[in-house]
């Protein structure tokens, strides 16, 4: 009997043990706990789309709805909005596209410049297929660029006997190819250096679905976006925009061209793609920015009344749709829509949304933080990863990413007065450098610098005033280096602008040889103009808001007939259409000459022998076989390759007051150097530099703290209190104070009944200032309250158990 139950009993242990066991082997899946949302539908749409299957899939398949792609940055708004950090991308692929199609539109007509002759001044093929190379090759994150003609109305200079001729059709581009198995790389690892580039105008004159003006090409939403053009011979369709120009013997001209919309019209210059399968090219899913390229046409007519402005072209900018960050976040101040991606987050009700730059379409990109009257549990340090919510299971969700209500919230002051000189003076002692600190041009120079005395003598010297000697000194206005920190983060776009122009004309210099000899009736590209230069350099104003100065500046003798030459493209204010343009090879005097300039000085030592760092380009072009071809051959020279400066190889100056020049503002200059071969074309020589000038005004500054190595002049000057918060930087409040906000530590709450939980940097610095001219003040009230309990649930807890042991200890002493 006993055998018996023992038996019974260890089969029960057994069937209890094996439950526990698959119990614990059946943990709920990372993922299944949530619902299908339109992250998971688009998700689904890529992976179903491949190389194999592209051609036979439906139209719509290949499209994405157009609200996939969310904040797209509106030239309307740049200037007033600040840009998110997860739209710079975008925004540098808005401007490189506005670039080229100014370029374009400007260099087709400046034939009016010159003289009338049989003879077309049009760029040859080459400068196009290069030019959408240094788009490409300077740009990591834009993953191809074409430009697109409409049907004969192309001309070109690549051909004999082709005068007053047109294509039937041109679009060269160019898109960044995976050389991760070329023969070329033994190395067996992706460099990005590597380029497809071709002709798609050349084909079969029956075939419709490589023909990309028709609906049979599929995926030619860029080309519709603005082709072809209806303007039924007016003439006042499109923009004008006026460039004054100024040549080296100081003879002057107003050239007035067409060009893309202005950014006060509507739709505006530049319209965006779907995202879109690029089938049969670089198959991905990418994002275009389109802008329209305008041309006086027909040309050579004798009849200047029936030739008229219009859209003859369109340039275009593609990047992959995977590198743009998606924001997750439900609609609100800021994410107001379009957005397919909204309220897809997984923050819980006590907590809200708050995006992250840099995740790409992925899951994960924001955090969690607390809402207003909340805050995190003693044990969390900072606002919850969406990442780790997005991987968590269901008991994990469910028991974490919670905030904690705050039990007693403070209403704010309505009256306040003067602190108390005790308390005023130990404030005063932690930021020394507002006691007894130096104002005017001296406060630059001190070691301990106070960031208010520094931003007000910037702000105290204009044009009327820099020149005066009795105020400033000529060192005065150069800055020291680390005023300007932030400027290669912020300024990178513009300065990549600059590297796409340095690019290009070390590409042209490199691969283009105005004296070799073709098979055929094909031509050689001429050797660059004086038009061409002062065109690109033009565009570098046109196209980037930011840019207030570009100069071009050739090495002596090294441009084409000219001692020196030296086109600069400037504007004095800031939305505006009218532009000037100088060639500063007229400045020829010993202080004035750009070749003593400091940033063209170290860039031509730097530069003088070495060449072994610049970064390699490989180039396999596919040019058409002849004018009229319905296909493409290898260029004779494939592949080829070229050297050219990536970033780092530039040159950043010192903030300076630009009282001489063409500017009259604090500036900042990056400076990129451009290459070519010697007379011989045996060896890399040094040729010149590209510069872009920048208001300096339009820094973000950062007061917060940073590594003891970063070279930052106003490094840990915010006026947190930095016991109870640390500083956050708030970008878009440009050169001035306040650009931060004071978050709450671990363990700390923010005490006041408001609609943020942190407080305001303009708000801490200004009534810091009060307490520094010791007026009323309410400086010592911005600072984060010791977080307690947010119920008495756990205080009657304690107290219970006080009690019990207590009374269990008085017992066992008197037993």
């Amino acid at each position: 009997m006993c055998c018996r139950v023992r038996s019974q009993f260890l089969s029960l242990a057994c069937l209890f043990v094996a439950a526990a066991i698959l119990e614990d082997h059946s943990v709920t899946a990372q993922f299944e706990w949530q619902s299908r949302d339109e992250f998971d539908a688009l998700k689904y749409q890529m992976d179903s789309v491949t190389a194999e299957n592209c051609a036979i899939k439906n139209v719509n398949e290949l499209h994405m709805p157009e609200d996939a792609v969310s904040h797209l940055p509106d030239i309307k708004d740049i200037n007033i909005n600040p840009v998110f950090p997860n739209r710079t991308a975008l925004l540098h692929l808005h401007n490189m596209a506005l670039n080229r199609a100014f370029f374009w539109s400007y260099i087709l007509q400046a034939r009016f410049i010159r003289p009338a002759t049989n003879d077309t001044y049009d760029p040859g093929m080459m400068y196009y297929f290069l030019s959408t190379v240094a788009d490409v090759s300077s740009n990591p994150r834009l993953n191809s660029s074409a430009v697109y003609f409409s049907p004969n109305m192309s001309y070109t200079s690549s051909y004999r006997s082709f005068f007053n001729k047109t294509l039937p059709l041109f679009a060269p581009r160019t898109f960044r190819a995976d050389d991760y198995n070329d023969p070329i790389h033994l190395e067996r690892y992706s460099t990005l250096n590597m380029f497809d580039v071709r002709d798609l105008g050349a084909i079969s004159k029956n075939s419709k679905s490589e023909n990309y003006t028709t609906d049979y090409y599929r995926i030619n939403k860029w080309y519709q976006a603005w082709l072809p053009d209806q303007v039924d011979g007016r003439q006042d369709t499109k923009t004008t925009y006026q460039v004054k120009i100024r040549y080296a013997n100081n003879t002057n001209e107003t050239f007035t061209f067409h060009g893309p919309p202005g950014a006060d019209e509507v739709p505006g210059p530049l319209k965006w793609t779907q995202p879109y399968f690029d089938c049969g090219r670089s198959n991905k899913w990418i994002v275009g920015a389109v802008v329209p390229i305008a041309d006086i046409f027909p040309r050579h007519t004798g009849f200047r009344h029936i030739e008229y402005p219009t859209y003859t072209a369109a340039a275009v900018m593609e990047m992959d749709f995977e590198r743009i960050d998606v924001n997750q976040c439900p609609k609100g101040q800021g994410n107001d829509g379009p957005n397919r991606f909204s309220n897809t987050a997984r923050c819980k009700e006590t907590t809200e949304c708050e995006p992250i730059h840099g995740y790409g379409f992925r899951r994960g990109g924001y955090q969690c933080r607390c809402k207003p009257g909340h805050r995190l549990p003693n044990t969390v340090r900072r606002p919850y990863l969406g990442e780790i919510v997005e991987r968590a299971t269901s008991e994990q969700h469910h028991a974490n990413f919670h905030c904690e209500k705050i039990g007693w919230i403070q209403k704010q002051p309505v009256q306040w007065g003067k602190m108390t000189p005790l308390l005023r003076l130990q404030y005063l002692e932690r930021n020394s450098n507002y006691m007894n600190s130096t104002q005017g041009p001296n406060s630059t120079h001190t070691k301990a610098k106070n960031i208010d005395h520094i931003i007000s003598f910037i702000r105290s010297v204009n044009e009327h005033n820099c020149n005066n000697r009795n105020l400033f000194s000529p060192d005065d206005l150069v800055l020291h280096g680390d005023i300007g920190f932030g400027a290669e983060q912020q300024f990178e776009n513009e300065a990549r602008m600059a590297l796409r122009l340095a690019n290009f004309l070390s590409g042209f210099l490199q691969v283009v040889d105005s004296t070799e000899v073709f098979s055929g009736n094909r031509l050689a590209d001429r050797p660059l103009t004086e038009d061409q230069l002062m065109a690109e350099t033009l565009a570098l104003v046109l196209g980037n808001t930011k840019i207030w100065a570009a100069g071009t500046f050739w090495e002596r003798r090294k441009f084409p007939n000219r001692t020196l030459f030296a086109p600069y493209a400037y504007k004095e204010q800031l939305n505006t259409r009218k532009f000037k343009l100088e060639d500063l090879a007229r400045l020829n005097s010993t202080e004035d000459i750009y070749l003593k300039k400091p940033w063209y000085q170290h860039l031509k030592s730097r530069w003088s022998t070495n060449y072994d760092d610049l970064e390699k380009y490989y180039l396999k072009m596919r040019i058409r076989s002849e004018e009229y071809a319905d296909h493409t051959q290898k260029y004779e020279h494939f592949p080829i390759s070229y050297k050219a400066a990536d970033l780092r190889h530039g040159y950043w100056t010192r903030p300076y007051f630009d009282c001489n020049g063409f500017v009259k503002k604090w500036v900042t200059t990056y400076a990129a150097p451009f290459f070519g071969w010697d007379s011989l074309r045996t060896k890399l020589e040094f040729k010149g530099v590209v510069t872009v000038t920048m208001d300096l005004q339009t820094l973000d500054v950062n007061q917060c703290p940073g590594k003891y190595h970063t070279p930052n002049a106003f490094k840990e000057t915010n006026k947190c209190d930095l016991k109870t918060s640390y500083c956050v930087p708030i970008l878009g409040r440009g050169f001035d104070t306040g650009g931060y906000k004071c978050e709450c530590k671990q363990g700390y709450e923010y005490p006041f009944e408001d609609a943020i939980t942190y407080f305001d940097g303009q708000l801490v610095e200004s009534e810091f200032l009060n307490l520094v001219a010791n007026q009323a003040t309410r400086y010592d009230m911005y600072k984060c309250r010791l977080a307690s309990a947010s119920t008495n649930g756990s205080t009657w807890v304690m107290i219970f158990v006080f009690a019990v042991v207590t009374n269990m200890v008085t017992f066992w002493f008197t037993h």
